[in-house]
């Protein structure tokens, strides 16, 4: 292993885009520190103090803490990601998106533009509606959060965050361009990482004041680490389909006739799912602080984390964005055509539109079950860290997301290794077969 990392620094390009990647990290990681203007921080840090379990909670794991600092980073990435949504949804109905992705690299250039253009309609929408929310926000001494409640104070927040979400947006494009991993997914993980030092000392102290026992902590962290284990386990896990090319004779040389493999990965669609409705699920909490009408506020309620409403939905989600996104970034089609086209076939299935059918069923199943093992690593530790008060930090989704863009990241490394002629980070083919996952929006 230390021979692998020292690798790692005697490649020049990877050596600067790793501490190019760190370098981008560092600055998103102050902007979160930086204070927006008009907010009663202390008043705002009591309020987070009692608010930390519920939907205030989660938003501040993936904002990196910027929510409870009141940071002109307040909304991060998740602009981008829910644009990066609807974008991804257009192709499906909208035929001029869908033309334009058939085009090519341009195509592609116009829909990350205009994915850029509706992150600063969100953003505005996101900003404005935080701003409403805490002007009717209170302690529970009843101090008010907001100094000078208005227009005023409306426009400048709506102003300052929505600057800072494409800030940070460019950040995470400038990562996936220039550095290494996917710059939106190393955001929100270096968010959640970040608060995990303070998450173990609220864990402790809740040890101290007897909350929980010594026995209770040692079983989460024994279950947490079974979790980490299965999540590594089903992120490394494949089902190769055989392929062998037919034998070409041209001029006086034969190409073909060798066999190999097509790698598809056990949960094809990796941590986007939960991300994509993580995402989706803190619409109704801003419709209701828009809207302050009984009825908003009631479906507010109904989904917050730990109820059944959420657990529900938040599943559904899960397995719609898993069989959404397989669909939009692996096409059994053209695959199928592209293995024709190249003399390649698998055996016992005729080429074209059977083995296209035959990839769709092998497809289908594996985000069957990768939606359940999705489903199952962000919901039931939620429900433990739910049932013993423990912060976000320590639920499925959190760990979810941390190991599987670690894994993602030491794929795109040991990429670069080998390519060197070094052996990857994990050995010699360890990441055999392992290619780079689509960033999240990218389309």
């Amino acid at each position: 292993m230390v021979e692998a990392i020292a690798n790692i620094f005697r490649v020049a390009d990877l050596r600067s885009r790793i501490l190019f990647t760190l370098a981008m990290l560092a600055i998103f990681r102050l902007g979160v520190f930086i204070p927006a203007p008009g907010v009663d921080r202390v008043a705002l840090g009591d309020f987070f103090a009692s608010a930390s379990d519920n939907l205030f909670g989660m938003y501040n794991m993936f904002s990196g803490g910027a929510l409870a600092q009141f940071s002109v980073f307040v909304l991060g990435i998740m602009p981008y990601i829910s644009a990066s949504i609807i974008m991804q949804l257009g192709q499906v109905v909208v035929p001029q998106i869908e033309r334009l992705r058939a085009e090519g690299q341009a195509g592609r250039k116009k829909i990350n533009q205009y994915t850029r253009y509706l992150t600063i309609g969100i953003a505005v929408i996101q900003s404005m509606a935080i701003a409403i929310g805490l002007e009717h926000t209170k302690t529970s001494s009843g101090a008010e959060v907001v100094l000078a409640a208005g227009w005023s104070f409306r426009l400048m927040t709506m102003i300052t965050m929505t600057a800072g979400s494409c800030f940070v947006m460019w950040l995470g494009e400038q990562i996936t361009d220039r550095g290494v991993g996917n710059g939106a997914s190393l955001i929100i993980t270096a968010g959640i990482i970040a608060g995990l030092p303070g998450a173990v000392v609220n864990m402790k102290n809740k040890l101290d004041i007897g909350e929980i026992n010594l026995l209770e902590t040692v079983l989460l962290a024994a279950f947490m680490f079974v979790v980490i284990m299965g999540i590594v386990f089903i992120e490394r896990g494949q089902r190769r389909v055989p392929i062998q090319y037919a034998k070409r004779v041209v001029g006086r040389r034969i190409y073909g006739g060798q066999a190999t493999h097509l790698p598809l990965k056990v949960n094809v669609s990796g941590v986007i799912p939960p991300i994509f409705a993580s995402s989706m699920m803190m619409f109704p909490a801003t419709v209701g602080t828009v809207y302050p009408h009984p009825l908003f506020e009631t479906l507010s309620s109904q989904f917050m984390p730990g109820t059944w409403v959420y657990n529900l939905t938040y599943v559904g989600l899960i397995v719609f964005f898993a069989y959404f996104y397989t669909a939009v970034t692996f096409n059994p089609v053209d695959v199928a055509d592209n293995l024709r086209k190249n003399g390649g076939y698998i055996p016992g299935i005729r080429p074209g539109k059977q083995t296209a059918d035959y990839l769709d069923r092998i497809l289908t199943r594996l985000t069957g079950g990768g939606s359940v093992y999705l489903s199952a690593v962000c919901i039931l530790p939620t429900i433990l860290t739910t049932m013993y008060g423990l912060p976000f930090f320590f639920g499925g989704t959190g760990l979810l997301i941390v190991v599987g863009v670690s894994l993602d990241t030491v794929a795109q490394i040991e990429g670069h290794l080998l390519t060197q002629h070094y052996d990857g980070l994990l050995g010699s083919g360890a990441s055999r077969g392992r290619g780079r996952r689509k960033p999240i929006g990218s389309v």
